[in-house]
């Protein structure tokens, strides 16, 4: 199965509520962090067994996480999941 084609359904955005830390998890299986103003600030790997998310950065570095439905929870942040567009369905 391609990943583009059918990507994992926790591909996509995930925002704290303040907006401080965006991490884009890629379909290829790669991520993004970024941290206020600083874009890039953490990049890696990663890989999702269930609802566990299991994150290798560039340097090395593990952590993990939990999904609950449109929520992240990761290393004692609550990540919820942003659209990256409009949902048709939208009001």
């Amino acid at each position: 199965m391609n990943s583009e084609e059918h990507p994992h359904p926790y591909v996509g955005m995930w925002v704290t509520v303040d907006g401080h830390i965006r991490q884009r998890l890629s379909a290829d299986g790669r991520y993004d962090e970024a941290r206020g103003e600083r874009e890039g600030a953490y990049t890696g790997s990663y890989r999702i067994s269930g609802k566990r998310i299991m994150y290798r950065d560039d340097t090395g570095f593990t952590a993990d996480g939990e999904f609950d439905g449109d929520v992240l929870h990761h290393a004692g942040y609550v990540f919820h999941r942003r659209a990256d567009r409009p949902r048709s369905d939208a009001r």
